[in-house]
C-alpha cells in the first residue's frame, strides 16, 4: 500500500489517459456516459468478505454525484476503481462485466500527503503545467490564480510543502488537480481538514470549474454541496447500494436509514442533541475517580513554540484543569497543531510550562515530556504508527508502561479495539486501514493508557456521524473521570456541545479564551456502563 501511494501521486499529477479508442472520446458530451461499472466484485487480498459484490453504477457526463455512506463501506475504493487507479496503480484483484473509465480525470485524495510528487509548492504546480505544455512565463500567474481560488494565498511560492498544515496541503492538492482541467473530477473528502471558511472556498472553487464536467464526490460533511449535486448514491455498510436518487428524495425517504447507519445528513447534529440515547454510540465506564480540580494540571506562562527560529505559537497565559474539555479553534495554518506539538515538546519551546506541578520548561530547565501522563493523537494518524499489526499498535504503549503480563496487555488492547469498532482487524497492518479506521486506531492507541491530559488533533475527521459522536462521547467519559481533554477541531458543534473552554488561535497567537457550550452535561450515555463506543 505504501509503495502504491507513491505511484498514485505521480499518476494524478498528469491527465490520466485511458486507452478506450476514439469512439469513447467522442461521446463525452452531455447525456453520454462518463464513467460506469457493471457487476463489480472486489475483495482485498487476505480478506474473507467482499468490499463489493455485483455493484453497478453509471454516471452521465456533466453530472455531479455524491457517494454517501458509513465509514469503511468502500466509497473511496469505488472512486479509485472508476478513476482507473485500481488496479493500474493500486494492485487489487477485481472482476466486472463492463467498465467505462474517463479519458481524462483528476483525483484528490483523502490524505493530501499521498498526492504530492515534488517537495516545493511551486514545483508541484509547475509539474502539472509542464505536462500541459504551458509556457514558463505564464506559469506563476496561473499558480497565483488557482491558489487564490482555493484560499491558499502564499507570499512565497517556493516553500517546502512539509511546512504547510494539513488543511493547507488539502487546498494545494485541489489546486494541482484544478490546473489539470480534466473532464472528470474525483474528489475524496477534499474538505475534511479545512476550517468552515476553507470548506466554503473549496466548494466554491469546484463549482466554478465544474460546468460541463463530471464530478464524483466522497464526503462526510455535506452541508456545502447538498443543494448543488444532482444525485446521491447511498451505500450500506456492506458496500451494497441502498438508494440512488435526488438529494431531497434521499433525505426524505431514507432519513431513518441514514441515522441507523450513522451517516451524515442535514440536521444530524440537532437530531443527536435531541435524541442522544438513540444513537447507539455506546457507553463507557468512567475509568477512575475524579481528580482534584483546584490545581491546574497544565499551566503556561509566556510560552512559545518554535519552527526553525521563528515562533509558530505564542501563549501569554493559560491553564488546564483536570476534567476540562478544551476546544482549540482557528483558521488553517493559525498554529493550532503547533501548540499541541509544542506541549508534547516535539517542537523547540521557550517560556514556562508546568505539567502536574512539574516544571518541564523554564528557569533554565528543560525536561522530557512524560508520556505516561500526557497522550497525543497526531493530525496525521500515520505519524503515530510504529507496529506491524493493529493489535500490536494498540498494545505498544501498554508494553512500554510495564506492570502487566502479556495476556493482560492483549486483553486490554482487544477491549480497546472493540470500543473503537476495530475488532476483526487485529492482524491487519495499520497502513492498510481506511482513513477513518486509521483515525480511530490513532485515538485508541492514545486512549488505551489513561493519562492526566489527552491532546487530540482533529480526531473526528474522516468519520461518519456515528463514529464522530462516539469519539466525542468517549472523550466526554474520560473528562468526567478527571482526564483533561485538549482537542483541536474545526467543528463548531463540538465547541458548543462538549467544551468547558474554547481557545481561539489566530496568526500564531492564543488570542482568546471563552466558556464553551457544555450541552453534554449530566449523566448521559457516555458514563453509565461498559460497552462499545461504535456500533
Amino acid at each position: 500500500m505504501i509503495e502504491a501511494n507513491r505511484g498514485v501521486a505521480t499518476m494524478q499529477s498528469a491527465v490520466h489517459e485511458t486507452d478506450q479508442g476514439a469512439d469513447q472520446r467522442a461521446d463525452q458530451g452531455r447525456g453520454q456516459i462518463a464513467v460506469s461499472v457493471t457487476d463489480l466484485r472486489l475483495k482485498f487480498p487476505g480478506e474473507k468478505a467482499f468490499v463489493f459484490k455485483d455493484v453497478s453504477l453509471s454516471v452521465p457526463a456533466g453530472e455531479k454525484v455524491l457517494l454517501l455512506g458509513p465509514s469503511g463501506c468502500g466509497k473511496s475504493t469505488l472512486l479509485q476503481v472508476l478513476g482507473g487507479l485500481i488496479p493500474a496503480v493500486i494492485d487489487v484483484p477485481l472482476k466486472y462485466a463492463d467498465i467505462r473509465k474517463p479519458r481524462s480525470s483528476g483525483y484528490v485524495f483523502q490524505d493530501p500527503d499521498t498526492q504530492f510528487c515534488m517537495p516545493y509548492v511551486d514545483e508541484e504546480l509547475a509539474f502539472v503545467l509542464e505536462n500541459r505544455q504551458v509556457a514558463r512565463e505564464d506559469m506563476v500567474p496561473r499558480m497565483r490564480e488557482v491558489l487564490g481560488r482555493v484560499g491558499l494565498d502564499l507570499e512565497e511560492l517556493h516553500i517546502p510543502i512539509e511546512r504547510l498544515s494539513l488543511g493547507m496541503k488539502q487546498r494545494l492538492a485541489l489546486a494541482s488537480v484544478l490546473l489539470l482541467e480534466p473532464e472528470v473530477l474525483l474528489l475524496d473528502e477534499p474538505s475534511a481538514l479545512l476550517d468552515p471558511e476553507g470548506r466554503q472556498q473549496i466548494w466554491e472553487a469546484v463549482r466554478g470549474v465544474s460546468a460541463g464536467r463530471t464530478v464524483l464526490i466522497v464526503e462526510h460533511r455535506i452541508e456545502e454541496i447538498v443543494d448543488w449535486v444532482d444525485r446521491i448514491v447511498l451505500f450500506a455498510p456492506d458496500g451494497s447500494i441502498l438508494a440512488d436518487g435526488k438529494p431531497a428524495e434521499i433525505f426524505t425517504a431514507y432519513r431513518r436509514t441514514l441515522q441507523e447507519n450513522g451517516i451524515w445528513y442535514p440536521g444530524v447534529w440537532e437530531d443527536y442533541i435531541r435524541h442522544r440515547d438513540t444513537w447507539n454510540t455506546g457507553r463507557v465506564q468512567s475509568p477512575q475517580q475524579g481528580a482534584d480540580l483546584a490545581e491546574p494540571v497544565l499551566s503556561l506562562r509566556g510560552f512559545v513554540g518554535l519552527r526553525g527560529n521563528a515562533p509558530a505559537i505564542m501563549v501569554e497565559e493559560a491553564e488546564v484543569h483536570a476534567g476540562d474539555f478544551i476546544a482549540i479553534v482557528g483558521p488553517n495554518g493559525a498554529g493550532k497543531s503547533s501548540l499541541l506539538l509544542s506541549l508534547m515538546q516535539l517542537l523547540p519551546t521557550a517560556g514556562s510550562y508546568v505539567l502536574e506541578g512539574r516544571l518541564l520548561q523554564g528557569r533554565g530547565r528543560k525536561r522530557t515530556c512524560p508520556s505516561d501522563r500526557i497522550g497525543f493523537v497526531f493530525q496525521n494518524p500515520e505519524f503515530q504508527f510504529v507496529a506491524q499489526t493493529v493489535l500490536e499498535e494498540t498494545a505498544f504503549s501498554l508494553h512500554m508502561q510495564g506492570g502487566m503480563s502479556r495476556a493482560e496487555v492483549e486483553r486490554k488492547a482487544e477491549d480497546c479495539l472493540k470500543t473503537f469498532h476495530l475488532h476483526g482487524l487485529e492482524s491487519r497492518h495499520p497502513y492498510q486501514l481506511s482513513t477513518g479506521q486509521k483515525r480511530r486506531l490513532s485515538v485508541a492507541t492514545a486512549a488505551v493508557r489513561r493519562q492526566a491530559v489527552l491532546l487530540l488533533d482533529e480526531p473526528t475527521f474522516g468519520q461518519d456521524a456515528r463514529n464522530a459522536f462516539a469519539i466525542l462521547e468517549y472523550c466526554e467519559a474520560l473528562r468526567r473521570s478527571g482526564t483533561a481533554i485538549v482537542m483541536v477541531t474545526h467543528e463548531r458543534e463540538i465547541a458548543e456541545l462538549a467544551a468547558t473552554q474554547v481557545w481561539e488561535i489566530r496568526g500564531g497567537t492564543l488570542t482568546a479564551i471563552r466558556p464553551g457550550g457544555r450541552m453534554l452535561k449530566g449523566d448521559g450515555a457516555a458514563s453509565d456502563a461498559q460497552g462499545e463506543v461504535s456500533g
